[in-house]
């Protein structure tokens, strides 16, 4: 019962991603963290993410512009290693604050909190009526590559940030495709070559495990909940369903950064 419980949510909120504007990652590891801890979440929804855009290279990455995906995904790659790491870093420090509510203790960790403020600030984000127009110079690739890369080892949080300084590199809407999956593929194996070296250092027989088949199986669900909606069903969004998860989102991240989840 377990497994079938995660899976179809995994698999449901993947395909929530079609209809609610978000991404793929700013939905599915909120959804995750509420069955995993938060490092185990982010990796696998990383995974996810990973293996569905490259499929979309397979489509789209012959379109790419290797100059840009250089000067953005390259210096992206590493400061994902390095929020990545800093991820490992907080998710081993000992719990902030606990308090108890009817007799049930809840636990406030760094690691949380900061996932939660982030989970809510980037749905935020995401929903600002300004964002979809902010563009940023051609200029600023380097150091745009580094901020989404960095955030994206840290919480998995990098498509906006993504979208906001590769949509004014002067792309055609082909190239820019091509650009931005080819550079979520570079920067999703560097966190993940890191997610992995450091949760099978601390839990060797992790994939062993119950925790860690329940992890493999959702993470397969919510690939393949990715995979069937994304050939099956045109992207549209509907600003009703939006706004729902964009509020389900932050009342998420209010309970992580609160260690009410």
């Amino acid at each position: 019962m377990e497994y079938l419980v995660i899976c179809l949510a995994a698999a449901l909120v993947s395909m929530l991603t079609l209809f609610s504007g978000f991404g793929l990652g700013t939905v599915l590891m909120p959804a995750f963290a509420l069955f995993f801890p938060v490092p185990v979440a982010i990796a696998a929804t990383a995974v996810v993410h990973l293996a569905n855009n490259l499929f979309k290279v397979l489509l789209v990455g012959r379109n790419a512009d290797f100059r840009v995906v250089a000067r953005f995904a390259v210096p992206g790659a590493v400061a994902a290693v390095a929020g990545a790491m800093l991820l490992e870093y907080f998710s081993g420090l000992p719990p902030l604050a606990k308090y108890t509510i009817s007799g049930d203790e809840h636990t406030v960790t760094l690691i949380k909190l900061i996932i939660g403020v982030l989970i809510i600030g980037f749905s935020s984000f995401e929903l600002a009526p300004g964002i979809g127009g902010l563009k940023l110079e051609r200029k600023y690739l380097i150091p745009g590559g580094i901020v989404s890369g960095f955030f994206g080892g840290l919480s998995g949080h990098q498509g906006a940030l993504r979208a906001v300084f590769l949509v004014n590199a002067g792309l055609d809407r082909d190239a820019f495709i091509g650009t931005s999956t080819v550079s979520a593929v570079i920067v999703d194996i560097s966190r993940i070559m890191v997610y992995g070296a450091g949760m099978f250092s601390l839990q060797p027989g992790l994939l062993s495990s119950e925790t860690g088949r329940l992890v493999i199986a959702a993470t397969i669900a919510a690939f393949l909940g990715a995979f069937a909606g994304s050939r099956l069903m045109k992207k549209v969004t509907f600003g009703s369903v939006q706004r729902i998860v964009g509020i389900m989102l932050a009342i998420i991240g209010a309970g992580m950064a609160t260690g009410l989840l």
